[in-house]
């Protein structure tokens, strides 16, 4: 195992026009810090900062490194080498200096948390004070400038209040070579801390450190940024693709990142990784703040997020004030090798991988059903503090077994031919009304249902298989709305769901009932179901 570091990449745009600037930061937290972020075994993290001393460069990217021999490897130079057309286009515009730090040491205070732990509230605007000295006295001096640092003014540091860590890095890195060696010290502060006052004051005047800087440094430089993004393995922002030309649009060439600029129309099409590899592709849209509050939706089995389509436009024009998000449920796409059967916990544990992976705090409201019904229940049992109510649709709180018997036969015949179960599936789930009257609907759920993954179907749907959330329900602290389409199961749901509504947390569930639907009210009747929830929500 080689030395963990960071590199710390400065930047100045040629360019100050607002055009320009909305492309770099749309650019660089869109596509070029979430694509080193999907190498965690490279970076854990990643942050910009913006200079607060008027000084030039005025952006910094920061980023931890396990391992500095990382940097080396095919894995990382590859970014480099391959860069797509628009960030070639856009780096060409922007000074850069790009560096590799060797991490000598830290110290933090007592119950310090990590920046990409906090929440983007809790983490924005902390300071940055990074200090550069130039060695002199070859491997002497810098024993000797490490040991002042350590035993002395780092302590003297933690003493400001405000102080919540100091890092002490060495450059150029080993993995680079040179001899004009420079230490780099990272101190961190609270937003409102004590720079400047007697504490600061204090350890800027002392005998060790006059000698110190008279025998050992050549030269100081000293830079003051604040913290304003944080990284996570999904692009998420919006408020810089909304005001970007349509000519902007970026779309990687296997389709699975994808941004669509305007101010209406803004939206990142990206994916995370689950823990096992699964690729979770998502939609992100509406309400382009970062801190505006999110609904997100869990889609039934043998769907995509498109199933949503109609009620999303709903949604963006009554309540401009949300941000949505939608995703694809394991095992629409390809599912990781060796496949192994999904459960209710890993479906809930794949929406709190995704909601990190954004840097979402807390949901507004997740709203599922069928599969993303028992799936949204399953999750605010398990991750109460992640979201404030839920809106669960078309399930039952546990299974059967001839439901069991049931989903057996059906990857009988989708192993056939995945077609003739989407035929029979959509004609099972609507309403007659639907399937005479709206045609065009129909045919639509049809093609979704037989676009997908056979393997995915095979293993996904067991996680409806031998599941029972009767006793857990009773516990549930989430404030909940039942849903369900009049005709689901020609109305045997409708009575499921009354049976179970009153065992849900202290209170019990109200449940509203959507007329001429069956188990995708949503789809089917998306206006009535939007009747039924907006007050809810």
């Amino acid at each position: 195992m080689s030395n963990p570091g960071l590199l710390y990449v400065t930047m100045e745009p040629r360019r100050h026009d607002e055009e320009f600037l909305n492309q770099f930061h749309e650019w660089y937290q869109n596509e070029h810090g979430p694509t080193r972020l999907r190498l965690p075994h490279i970076f854990p993290n990643g942050f910009r900062y913006r200079a607060t001393d008027s000084l030039k460069p005025e952006f910094l990217a920061i980023y931890d490194v396990i391992e500095m021999r990382h940097l080396e490897t095919p894995v990382y130079t590859q970014l480099r080498e391959n860069r797509t057309k628009r960030e070639g286009e856009t780096i060409g515009q922007v000074d850069v200096d790009r560096r590799f730090f060797d991490l000598l040491g830290e110290q933090a205070k007592e119950g310090f948390t990590k920046i990409e732990d906090l929440s983007d509230r809790e983490a924005e605007g902390q300071v940055l004070i990074a200090v550069e000295v130039e060695v002199k006295g070859g491997e002497q001096g810098e024993k000797e400038i490490t040991k002042w640092y350590l035993e002395e003014h780092i302590p003297m540091l933690s003493k400001i209040p405000g102080w919540l860590r100091s890092r002490m890095c060495r450059t150029p890195s080993l993995i680079e070579g040179g001899d004009k060696v420079r230490i780099v010290t990272l101190h961190e502060y609270e937003k409102v801390n004590g720079l400047g006052g007697e504490e600061h004051k204090a350890s800027m005047d002392t005998k060790w450190r006059t000698e110190v800087f008279d025998k050992w440094i050549a030269a100081k430089h000293r830079r003051t940024y604040e913290l304003f993004y944080v990284f996570g393995p999904g692009p998420r922002e919006l408020e810089t693709l909304s005001k970007l030309p349509e000519s902007k649009g970026f779309k990687w060439e296997d389709g699975k990142i994808e941004t669509v600029p305007g101010k209406d129309t803004a939206a990142v099409n990206a994916y995370v990784y689950a823990k096992d590899g699964l690729t979770i592709r998502y939609r992100l849209e509406g309400n382009v703040s970062p801190k505006a509050p999110t609904v997100a939706f869990s889609n039934s089995l043998l769907t995509d997020y498109h199933m949503w389509d109609e009620l999303v436009a709903i949604l963006k024009a009554a309540r401009p004030d949300l941000r949505i998000l939608r995703y694809d449920t394991r095992g629409r796409h390809v599912i990781p090798l060796p496949p192994v059967p999904a459960t209710l916990d890993m479906l809930a544990d794949d929406l709190q991988t995704l909601l990190k992976g954004l840097r979402i705090e807390k949901l507004h409201a997740l709203i599922g059903v069928s599969m993303g019904g028992a799936t949204t229940l399953k999750f605010a049992l398990k991750y109460p503090e992640l979201v404030d109510r839920i809106v669960a649709c078309d399930f039952n709180v546990a299974s059967s077994d001839a439901n069991t018997a049931a989903w057996k036969d059906r990857i009988v015949v989708a192993e056939k031919n995945i077609r003739d179960l989407a035929g029979v599936t959509v004609e099972r789930w609507f309403h007659p009304h639907t399937m005479t009257e709206k045609p065009e609907i129909a045919k639509w759920m049809t093609d979704m249902v037989a676009g997908n993954n056979v393997e995915g179907f095979k293993y996904s749907c067991q996680a409806l298989w031998g599941y029972n959330m009767r006793e857990e329900m009773k516990g549930c602290k989430v404030n909940t709305l039942f849903v369900v389409g009049d005709g689901d199961g020609k109305g045997a749901l409708v009575k499921a769901m009354e049976g179970f509504k009153a065992n849900l947390g202290e209170k019990g569930a109200e449940l509203k009932i959507v007329p001429n639907a069956g188990h995708l009210p949503m789809s089917e009747a998306a206006s009535d179901f939007w009747e039924a929830i907006n007050e809810f929500l």
